[in-house]
């Protein structure tokens, strides 16, 4: 039985090295989670990989702003224990005070940088992802190859600072060596019964590409609890119907 034991304790060891060889950062507690439920089953260990770089891929301005909202929830997580962001784009297309619509409770702590061409955002970005007292780095480009993926990827090795590349109409999507590729679309509100005005943001979050995990699709919405898996709504209002059934 301990030969069993020491066996699987190696076992496990070697996987989180080559996970680490790879470009996954895992977090110290592997119990922390960034608040998307089920989502995060589908990464090795079923933990969010921070320190690592995380491409995202719209095709319209609707999928840029639903990819930014995403963002924006993720990084409520990412900044509880304090720290700055850094979003660097060549046109300020975000409104910055909606980022507090989505759980950032100091948006003030979110450094939004402007610059002239598109690769002095690449460059600005990399010398950010060094600083290990910033906690996340977003970066708006359109092209993004795998040597300068992959600087991107060396550059977070140390200070496991996590960045986010919001990409908006790539020409191409080759290979690159972030260690997952999203796609963030928007889809219709759900209204509660009764209850005028508009419903929380809802989105269809595909997870195209993750190394060494399972890509997937779900339905997600944006509440004042935070992520909501559909599916969880879903339950939520069934026990809600049967309680006033019963009421």
């Amino acid at each position: 039985m301990a030969a069993i034991d020491g066996k699987q304790e190696l076992i496990s060891r070697l996987q989180k090295d080559i996970l680490l060889w790879q470009g996954f950062r895992l977090t110290e507690n592997l119990q922390e989670k960034v608040g998307l439920g089920a989502i995060e089953k589908a990464f090795p260990n079923g933990v969010f990989p921070v320190g690592s770089i995380h491409e995202f891929v719209s095709m319209s301005r609707e999928d840029a702003a639903a990819s930014s909202g995403f963002i924006g929830g993720l990084l409520a997580a990412l900044m509880q224990r304090g720290g700055v962001c850094l979003w660097i784009s060549t046109a300020q297309v975000l409104f910055p005070p909606s980022i507090k619509a989505f759980g950032v409770k100091q948006p003030d702590h979110i450094l939004f940088v402007h610059m002239d061409r598109e690769k002095d955002v690449l460059w600005a970005m990399e010398e950010a992802l060094k600083c290990s007292g910033i906690t996340a780095v977003i970066a708006e480009l359109q092209g993004l190859n795998f040597v300068q993926s992959r600087r991107l990827q060396l550059a977070v090795e140390k200070s496991r600072v996590t960045g986010f590349v919001l990409r908006h109409n790539p020409r191409t999507l080759d290979s690159t060596a972030c260690v997952a590729r999203w796609r963030i679309r928007p889809i219709e509100s759900i209204l509660d019964e009764g209850v005028p005005g508009v419903g929380f943001p809802r989105w269809e979050v595909e997870l195209l590409k993750v190394r060494n995990g399972n890509p997937g699709k779900w339905q997600i919405e944006w509440s004042a609890e935070g992520f909501v898996l559909q599916v969880q709504r879903k339950q939520s209002k069934t026990r809600q119907s049967k309680e006033r059934k019963l009421g």
